[in-house]
This record gives C-alpha cells, sequence and structure tokens, in this order.
C-alpha cells in the first residue's frame, strides 16, 4: 500500500475523533488504496462494523484530514449479510446483477482490517472468496459478450467509427472479467494497467494494449471490420463465448410497448404510451419495411432504394430510441452498458423544434429522414390533433349556418354563427401548438400570447371578425367573405388547407370522417376524452349510420386500419394489413 499501517491508523484516530460514538465498531480500509492501488489524490475510504443487523445510514461522512479527502461509512453485520445474499442471488442472471451491489460486496471482499478483525473476517466468509471471482468474471464476461455484439450491429448499420469504440469497451471488459477470473475483481477500469502487471501475463497485457491503441481511420468501414474481427478473436482467445457468426446473427425484433399510427401520410410511433415520434417520408417508409424476425443485413437489404441514403442510418435510430430491438440469435436482446456510466436503454432526443406541432395529417417534421420526438406527452398530443380536426368540423358547420341565416335575413343568428366560426378556428390554431386543455371561447383571443409572434395578423383579424355586425345583405356578404379569408388564414398556419368541405356532400362527409378516424384511433388507444361522445360512433364507425346494413358494431377499441403495410409493433404480426392497435 502506498501508506504505512502507522500512516493508517493515524488517519483513523484522527478521522473518528470527529465521529462520536464509533468506539463499538470494527474497522476496514477499502478502495484503491486497500487493494495496493491509490496515489496522493486518492481518498482515504474507512467503513464501519458493526454487529447485529440494525440499518446503518449509507451516506458517507466526509471529512478532511492532514490534506486528505477521508470518507467513514456505517454497516451492520446483517447489512453486509444481506449484500451477499442478493448478490448471490442476481448473480444466476448477471445481466441483473447490479453494479452498485457488486461494487460494494468487492470492495469489502478485499479490504484491510484497522480494528475488530475478527468481526470483518466472520462476515467476509459469508461469501468465498472463489466464489466472488467467478461471479465478478461472470459479470465482466455478459458485459463484453453484449458490447462485442452491439459493435457488430453498428458495423452492420454502416456506424464504423461507433463500432470501434464498442469494440475498445468490449476489450476493457474482455480483460475484466479474465482477470477477475485470477483475483482482480477491482472494478474501476482505471486501475488496469496495474492489475494486468500484476497478473504477469506480458502476451496478453502487450496485446491488450495493442488492439487498445488501433486507430481505423474514419469512414473506413473495412479497417473498421478488421479491428472488431482481431477484438473477437482476442476475447475468444481469453475465454469469452457467445460472440462469433457475425451479422447474420442479429434480428430485428419488436420492442416492448411501441405502438404505430398512420395519420395521412405521416407515420407515429408511441413509445410506453407516453412518447410520440414522427416519421419523415423516407424514415417512414423504412420503418413500414420492417419484418420482425429477419436478419439485420435482410432488413437493411429490403429498406435500400435506389438513389436514395443508405438506410442503416435511420435503423440505427430506431435502435437508439428503443423503437425497435436487435436480437443475438440464441442471445436475446443486444444491450450493451459501460461500468461507472449511463444504464443501458433507450435514448430519448431534445423534442422537435417544428412549429405549429401538428396539422391534420400529423405531426410536423423537419425533412423526408425525420425520426423527431413530438414535444408533447402523447395523450396530450392526440387530444389536441383530435381537436384540431374537430374544430374544423364545427366551422364548416358555422360556415354553413351562417350561409342559410344569411339567405333568411337572420342578422342576429349570422352574426353568432360567424363568432362560432371565428372561435372554433381560433381552437384549431391553438391545438395546432399543442395546447390542451384549451381556454374556453370568450378567452381564446386574449391568450394569443401563448402563441409565435407570426400569429398575430390571425389575432387581429379575430378581433375585428368578432366586432362584426351583419344588419344588412351587404354588411352579411362582406362578413361571410371576410370570414372565408379568416378561415383560409388559419387553416393555411395549421397545416389544414384542403380541408373537406364535410358539409357539402357525402363524399366530402367520408373524406372528413376518414381523417378523424385515424386520429380517433390513436386517442382510443391512449384513452383520451373525445371532442363529443357522438364522436366516437361516427368515426368508430367509418361513416356508416347506426342502422345501416354495412355497419360495423362497435366494441369500444379502434377499428382496423386498411394500409399496404404493416410496421413493426407490440402485438400484431408483422405482414397483417392493419397496424396493430393494443399496448
Amino acid at each position: 500500500m502506498i501508506l504505512t499501517e502507522d500512516q493508517l491508523r493515524d488517519l483513523l484516530d484522527k478521522s473518528l475523533a470527529e465521529l462520536p460514538g464509533t468506539d463499538r465498531f470494527a474497522v476496514v480500509l477499502e478502495g484503491s488504496v486497500a487493494e495496493g492501488f491509490g496515489n496522493p489524490s486518492s481518498d482515504i475510504d474507512f467503513l464501519l462494523v458493526g454487529r447485529g443487523g440494525e440499518d446503518l445510514p449509507t451516506m458517507p461522512s466526509l471529512l478532511f484530514v492532514d490534506g486528505r479527502r477521508v470518507e467513514v461509512r456505517t454497516r451492520s453485520a446483517g447489512q453486509l449479510a444481506d449484500q451477499f445474499a442478493r448478490l448471490e442471488d442476481r448473480a444466476r442472471r448477471p445481466g441483473t446483477l447490479d453494479e452498485d451491489l457488486l461494487n460494494r460486496c468487492q470492495r469489502f471482499l478485499h479490504s484491510h482490517p484497522l480494528r475488530g478483525r475478527a468481526l470483518a473476517d466472520e462476515v467476509k466468509a459469508l461469501m468465498p472468496a472463489e466464489r466472488f471471482r467467478r461471479i465478478a468474471a461472470d459479470w465482466w464476461a455478459h458485459r463484453a459478450r453484449q458490447s462485442l455484439r452491439h459493435a457488430e450491429a453498428l458495423l452492420c448499420l454502416g456506424a464504423g467509427e461507433e463500432a470501434v469504440d464498442w469494440s475498445r469497451a468490449a476489450l476493457v471488459q474482455t480483460v475484466k472479467a479474465w482477470a477477475a477470473g485470477r483475483g482482480e475483481t477491482y472494478l474501476e477500469p482505471k486501475w488496469l494497467s496495474l492489475q494486468l502487471d500484476r497478473i504477469g501475463r506480458a502476451d496478453v497485457r502487450d496485446r491488450y494494449w495493442e488492439l487498445q491503441s488501433a486507430h481505423p481511420a474514419p469512414g473506413d468501414l473495412d479497417a473498421a471490420r478488421d479491428h472488431l474481427s482481431d477484438c473477437v478473436g482476442f476475447a475468444t482467445g481469453l475465454g469469452l463465448t457467445g460472440v462469433r457468426g457475425g451479422p447474420g446473427r442479429i434480428t430485428v425484433r419488436r420492442a416492448p410497448g411501441v405502438t404505430t399510427w398512420q395519420t395521412g401520410g405521416t407515420t407515429h410511433v408511441v413509445r410506453r404510451r407516453r412518447e410520440v415520434f414522427a416519421l419523415g417520408d423516407r424514415s417512414g417508409a423504412v420503418w413500414r419495411s420492417l419484418v420482425p424476425g429477419r436478419s439485420l443485413p435482410r432488413a437493411i437489404a429490403v429498406a435500400e432504394d435506389p438513389g436514395a441514403p443508405a438506410p442503416g442510418p435511420l435503423l440505427a435510430a430506431f435502435w437508439r430510441y428503443g423503437l425497435v430491438r436487435l436480437a443475438w440469435k440464441g442471445g436475446g436482446t443486444i444491450s450493451a452498458s459501460l461500468p461507472l456510466a449511463a444504464p443501458p436503454g433507450p435514448v430519448t432526443p431534445p423534442p422537435s423544434r417544428a412549429r405549429p406541432l401538428l396539422s391534420i395529417h400529423g405531426a410536423a417534421v423537419g425533412g423526408p429522414d425525420a425520426v423527431e420526438l413530438v414535444p408533447l406527452p402523447a395523450e396530450r398530443f392526440a387530444a389536441a390533433a383530435m381537436n384540431l380536426v374537430w374544430s374544423n368540423v364545427v366551422v364548416e358547420n358555422a360556415i354553413e349556418d351562417l350561409t342559410g341565416a344569411l339567405a333568411r335575413g337572420q342578422w342576429r343568428v349570422a352574426e353568432l354563427t360567424a363568432r362560432r366560426a371565428v372561435h372554433a378556428a381560433l381552437r384549431g390554431l391553438f391545438s395546432a401548438y399543442g395546447v390542451h386543455p384549451l381556454p374556453a371561447d370568450c378567452d381564446l383571443v386574449h391568450r394569443m400570447d401563448l402563441l409565435p409572434r407570426a400569429t398575430g395578423p390571425i389575432r387581429t383579424r379575430a378581433r375585428q371578425l368578432l366586432r362584426r355586425t351583419a344588419g344588412s345583405a351587404a354588411r352579411g356578404e362582406s362578413l361571410h367573405a371576410d370570414l372565408c379569408a379568416f378561415v383560409a388564414l388559419v387553416r393555411d398556419a395549421t397545416g389544414s388547407a384542403g380541408f373537406p368541405s364535410c358539409f357539402d356532400s357525402a363524399d366530402a362527409w367520408r373524406a372528413t370522417l376518414e381523417l378523424g378516424y385515424d386520429w380517433l384511433r390513436i386517442g382510443t388507444h391512449l384513452d383520451v376524452e373525445l371532442p363529443i361522445d357522438e364522436a366516437r360512433d361516427l368515426l368508430a364507425g367509418r361513416g356508416a349510420q347506426p342502422y345501416d346494413g354495412g355497419a360495423r358494431p362497435y366494441d369500444g377499441r379502434p377499428q382496423p386500419y386498411d394500409t399496404a403495410a404493416q410496421p413493426p409493433g407490440d402485438s400484431q404480426p408483422h405482414g397483417a394489413t392493419q397496424p396493430h392497435h393494443g399496448g
């Protein structure tokens, strides 16, 4: 150790002098200094062990003694025994073994006793050293295996530089697994060079550093492939299994809790009923081409489009965001992780900056390759979209009523229906920007400060129209013309241009119902409150009257939706003609 026994005891005495009531504890030194590593900047970590099973606090006391930072932790013998029991229980599945638990057990087992050796040795005997070596080696081997598979997938997807980084991570994990089997179980990799020196296998050490120092040229997939092949060969030479076979062993799989929803030409992917990803035209086409169970190379080949960029980066984004899984045949889901880093799992990108957020056809996206997170919770997204569609229906109805009132000279009726149309159009505008719940109709024009400045002309016209009267045929016609211009302005701003004149013909009504039905399916799946009760019956029946012979019974769930292809989801067979609608 870098400190003598006398120096350690002096530090201990000075530390405990600041912590009254510690005389009854055994004391051990943990961490890098206890294991023969460390330097002048290393912390001094004392663990106080109490006999019995009381629940002692985990948070350390931080002290500064003789220029060194000292951490003093407390654990009871019962707490340490419980740690070992949990470690043994979880060791059967190394992928679920908690890093912090493994580290706590390792630090105590390799600690240096300073006081009360008998109690420390008694507790250490609960976990034989050879057994712990095996657990630690298996834990590292699992991570090395996952990292090499992860690198294989990245290389197949065309991400050569990322693959090289994960190959290097796998090298560390492989050597740590090998070293753990030889008693070098200290978890943090920062002392790996000293661990390899202590083991004394120059051949392993030198080959490890040779591979770790290799730098394939960026963008050179062949060089990245050669590096990965060398890493796999090195790992298998040290006893690692389950990493040979190449990309053909990797398959595309459904991700749990992921559902797919098509609205117009936009594909939306809902993750765990909470987050919505909107796909651009090309990313949507790649998504719809995926068939769960296909090998990754085959999935890439099917998704390729002559003249378009390679689909690998889009598939990588789907995987990175947890919209699909990649699995190793016979080895389960590929899930790589690094020690002392963020836990494995899907990445959540920054939310999309597109404004307004949505149109009647779907969420706004930034381009054909977009895989963008909608900046609204899934529930609010669906509710806002349904309100946007329904507000346009109300606008059409109000304009129809206005036309009829003007024809009969019903000026007061005309004024009220014009205001109703203005308020409905504003509800659509607010909904397109994701506002939900909506302000009261009379507050809408006063809450325009919630929206971007670009909507200022809409606010000005709305204020004017809400004060307009229709006391004569000429004034009524002028009101009608200005209202239609206002509606066109709002629809242009909200992506609602071309909304069907749903009260003019059966075909237009049918088109309206088809449009609304897309959003109803998402809303019903997410248990969103519908704008009106009749919308559920009308839209679920896709326009069929309740007693028409062709009407389909409604069971409270979204009806099948006919499309040409079946995107991946988590419950419905791929290749069917309906996106699944369950969670």
